[in-house]
């Protein structure tokens, strides 16, 4: 057994892209959802190991219990997190990283993404419980790399480099993950031979670490771990590729040129610098009362901005003039319509509106005339949906860097009354948790399985055979509509690549693949393959890719559970009558042995299969998987004279049909 040093506990304060920072500082001052604030969180290290660390303490209860970010941020609820982020930004200030580190910070961001992507991918496809668990870890196994990154020393930073799976490991152990997750990490760049036995996770992040690096290599143990075909596991790469570079573009993150992150670490420091601004202004008017904050609000935004403001509360007769910043304040109050003016206006829309081209109606000029300017901007104060004041700034010359100051500190001060006004906090963060595990079951329920696992051992053994290069580039291009259609993995920008569901014949669909299976399965074998078709059309809602995929896995399947010779039919039905409803059958019946007892007791889920070492038992939970997508049905009858699954399809009408 190797040993290694022992390494110093590292510093867990670690540095993240301005750019990710930026943007989840933005989320938060949105008061986006957890879900969004989340999938930011998720997409960087530095971000990640912060609120996971904190999350799995044991300040909040049982620890180790969270395995995903969402449920991190859930467990410590909205302040903590805006805390938690403001925290994480201030620190990152205090990076002096030189250009070469920002550019190595930017790989590491890369491929650690690329990493954990293609880990959740790999999850979903070979039926992981929890594919956000192997999310996380792939944002985590190359830690130690980051925590070099921002190490002065050199000696303790190649010690860092040379022992990071160790280190990956120790941290998750920490973090109360569990042994197994400890092992993925620990055996991440174990070779393949010596994982193929190994628990499901361990090989999750192994394969995935391999194929972030787009080498050869990843390609090949890909095909070793988990039975892969090369065509399939090089459009996973390239799908995740392009996802990585969306978010990147996304981020303004530049990753095929030098990285620059001076630009977005001036933003972020002109956005810190804002927020201390506005929080101290704040403290000015920190009065339980509404009518009383936005007095005194006044006064804050005047320090704030240097110009001239005025308060509005809103009431049953509209809205009431509350104070202004220099002068006597005059007995005002405004009709809330129409909505003429910038102040009513600001009220109806909630959002801030700026006087704009039009010429100013009357009220417009009497706020002009009691802020002795020439231009408004009105920003409404709303609390829970509603609007309760509205602030008005007035300026002789530009007010871009007041807008934005002003929105800011109307924005804190509408939380902060928000938050005075609402003590029933556990019920609202009760109902949250109610929330986010509703819309992880509709997650769950309405994603599709991601990626088809395909298995062409025969076809693969004739790669040089020119007799069935045709045969080859049907598979392939079957392959390539099957990947297209099920690798999206709940991204809303991967939509626009899927190949969406069509009218589709079965019948017309199984006559190539037929012809297919007999000159490729039961070609120079004792294997029969009768095709029976009915009459009645056969029109179904699918995708090609999909109904070949079906086919493809429960036709090997009976192949390869007769190696001496049999018989495999298929067969088609329709109408067929069942819940009131019409339905297209499709029987897949052979003559074998039967299923074995203990698959007979795990059929449908991803458990090891009876046909070797190289099988992970797959197939069967995968055509399961398409077959709920389509809203479909699938039973089984096995025995000592052979196996018959049983599908039935939801018709569809054709509409040529229904004319004639």
């Amino acid at each position: 057994m190797t040993r290694h040093h022992q390494v110093p506990s590292p510093d867990l304060q670690l540095p993240s892209l301005p750019e990710v920072t930026l943007r989840a500082l933005e989320a938060c001052r949105k008061d986006e959802s957890y879900r969004q604030i989340g999938e930011i969180v998720s997409s960087d290290t530095g971000l990640m190991v912060r609120v996971l660390a904190l999350a799995n303490s044991a300040i909040y209860g049982r620890p180790g219990e969270i395995r995903s970010i969402e449920h991190a941020l859930l467990r410590l609820g909205t302040d903590c997190v805006r805390t938690l982020i403001l925290t994480a930004a201030l620190r990152q200030l205090l990076f002096d990283l030189g250009a070469d580190q920002w550019g190595q910070l930017r790989d590491f961001w890369r491929h650690s993404l690329t990493t954990a992507l293609t880990a959740r991918a790999l999850a979903t496809l070979t039926r992981y419980a929890d594919p956000d668990e192997a999310f996380l870890l792939g944002m985590l196994h190359n830690i130690g790399e980051l925590i070099a990154i921002k190490t002065e020393d050199e000696t303790l930073r190649q010690q860092y480099l040379d022992q990071q799976a160790d280190i990956s490991a120790a941290l998750t152990l920490s973090w109360r993950l569990g042994p197994i997750a400890a092992d993925a990490m620990r055996y991440q760049a174990a070779p393949p031979a010596d994982i193929q036995d190994a628990s499901h996770l361990v090989k999750l992040i192994n394969l995935a670490s391999r194929l972030a690096q787009s080498d050869a290599a990843g390609i090949a143990a890909a095909v070793r771990v988990f039975d892969l075909s090369e065509e399939l596991t090089r459009e996973i790469r390239h799908r995740i590729d392009r996802e990585v570079e969306t978010l990147a573009r996304s981020l303004s993150i530049p990753l095929d040129q030098e990285y620059n992150a001076a630009p977005a670490q001036q933003v972020l420091r002109h956005t810190l610098v804002s927020r201390a601004l506005t929080s101290e202004a704040l403290s000015l008017s920190d009065h339980a009362d509404i009518k009383t904050a936005l007095s005194h609000g006044v006064a804050s935004l005047t320090l704030l901005t240097g110009m001239p403001c005025l308060s509005f509360g809103c009431g049953p007769e509209g809205l009431t003039l509350l104070a202004c910043s220099h002068g006597e304040r005059p007995s005002m109050v405004v009709a809330a319509s129409p909505a003429n003016s910038v102040l009513t206006k600001a009220l109806a829309s909630t959002d801030p509106v700026l006087a704009g081209d039009t010429p100013p109606t009357v009220l417009d000029r009497q706020l002009l005339n009691l802020l002795d300017t020439r231009s408004l901007y009105a920003i409404p104060v709303h609390t829970d949906g509603a609007v309760v004041g509205v602030m008005v700034i007035g300026s002789n010359t530009t007010l871009e860097s007041a807008a934005e100051l002003a929105v800011l500190y109307t924005r804190e001060l509408a939380n902060s009354l928000a938050r005075r006004s609402t003590p029933a906090h556990g019920d609202e963060l009760a109902q949250t948790a109610r929330q986010i595990d509703l819309r992880r079951q509709v997650h769950e329920v309405s994603n599709p399985l991601t990626i088809v696992r395909q298995y062409i051992y025969q076809l693969r053994q004739k790669m040089e055979d020119k007799d069935v290069q045709g045969d080859l580039d049907l598979i392939r291009d079957e392959l390539e509509r099957a990947g297209n259609l099920l690798l999206q993995i709940g991204h809303e920008s991967a939509v626009d690549s899927r190949e969406e569901p069509s009218l589709k014949s079965l019948n017309e669909e199984l006559k190539p693949l037929a012809e297919l299976f007999e000159e490729t399965l039961c070609k120079d074998s004792k294997l029969t393959l009768d095709l029976e078709l009915c009459a009645s059309p056969t029109w179904i809602a699918a995708t090609r890719g999909t109904i070949r995929q079906l086919v493809i896995n429960l036709i090997k399947n009976a192949v390869e559970a007769m190696p001496q010779g049999g018989r495999v039919t298929l067969r088609t039905s329709a109408p067929v009558l069942q819940n009131c409803r019409p339905w297209v059958e499709l029987a897949i019946q052979d003559n074998g042995p039967g299923l074995p007892d203990d698959v007979q007791k795990q059929l449908f889920r991803p458990v090891q299969s009876s046909k070797g070492s190289r099988h992970c038992g797959l197939g069967l939970s995968i055509v399961k998987q398409l077959i709920d997508d389509m809203e479909g049905i699938i039973s089984c009858q096995t025995g000592e004279t052979g196996t018959l699954f049983r599908i039935l399809f939801p018709m569809t009408a054709n509409q040529k049909d229904t004319q004639t």
